[in-house]
């Protein structure tokens, strides 16, 4: 009894041993700040490179007040080279296109104007088309910043009311968020390490506001810098906000119910209800059609 008793011990303490050595080996191979960008692989190296070089020969990619600079940061693009890439894009669409569009008009033996017009469309669509798609990504990143502002907030009162200062606060957030909303903990990872970089609070999360379009991560962005501005207690103004913007989410969630019944009258109208009436009146009427039609055959001349 006792041998199974020490050789229990002993198996206990080699695993606690083994695991956490392995913990802190894995613990120390990783970045303890931020997490390092997984390389591109190696077809999107080449292309990467490729519009590169494509985007830096417009004049417009090169101007540091573009109004596109600040459209890509709002997408989640924030490389020194994203200007350019976007640039090399739409070149190399239009050019693609371009060249599609013309080849398919030479096949149908069309003109030589219709040629070029159809050329000119193709480069223009190709040369507007990641205007459309940079849209979409900045709303689609907008909706994934709104989910993560909530369980932002209870991290952020969590952290204050613990006694942590605001900088550790926004660390903690940010590793806590870094696996459900990776957008929202990455503008925090960034906003800790100007913090360590020696950068103005103030400016900080005014940087924040600035690169980013969702109403609600400038409203929580205006909280912390008003209450870092007049020195107010954190705690009770985080919890006081996370509870109105729980409310406001749950009335803009009642308010889109109540619009389904209305968004639903069109599809009802041109799509269901002919499906109805064919199968509720078509037997019906082909019954009529078969009688009037007997009708008018049995009549005398």
């Amino acid at each position: 009894m006792l041998g199974i008793l020490i050789g229990l011990f002993l198996f206990v303490m080699v695993a606690v041993t083994v695991g956490g050595w392995s913990w802190i080996a894995h613990r120390g191979s990783e970045s303890p700040d931020f997490p390092a960008p997984a390389p591109l692989p190696e077809p999107q190296q080449v292309a990467h490179s490729l519009l590169l070089r494509l985007g830096s020969a417009f004049p417009a990619a090169h101007k540091m007040r573009n109004p596109y600079r600040s459209k890509l940061a709002a997408a989640g693009y924030v490389r020194e080279s994203a200007l350019q890439v976007f640039y090399g894009s739409k070149i190399g669409l239009a050019v693609v296109l371009a060249v599609a569009c013309a080849l398919a008009s030479a096949s149908q033996n069309g003109s030589a104007l219709g040629m070029l017009a159809a050329t000119l469309c193709g480069a223009g669509f190709g040369f507007l088309l990641p205007d459309r798609l940079l849209k979409a990504r900045i709303a689609a990143r907008m909706v994934r910043l709104r989910a993560g502002i909530p369980p932002a907030l209870d991290l952020l009162t969590l952290s204050v009311e613990a006694g942590q200062g605001l900088d550790v606060a926004l660390l903690e957030t940010a590793r806590g968020l870094g696996v459900t909303h990776p957008d929202l903990s990455r503008e925090l990872w960034q906003a800790h390490l100007e913090m360590r970089a020696s950068k103005a609070r103030q400016e900080v999360l005014q940087g924040i506001a600035e690169r980013n379009r969702e109403p609600e991560l400038r409203k929580l962005i205006g909280v912390l810098t008003d209450a870092d501005r007049f020195g107010a207690s954190l705690g009770p103004a985080l919890r006081t906000h996370s509870k109105y913007l729980r409310t406001r989410l749950r009335q803009q969630a009642q308010a889109s119910s109540r619009k389904v019944g209305v968004k639903l009258i069109f599809p009802v109208f041109f799509l269901i209800f002919p499906s109805v009436l064919l199968v509720t009146l078509g037997p019906a009427i082909i019954m009529v059609y078969q009688q009037i039609h007997a009708m008018l055959n049995g009549m005398p001349p």
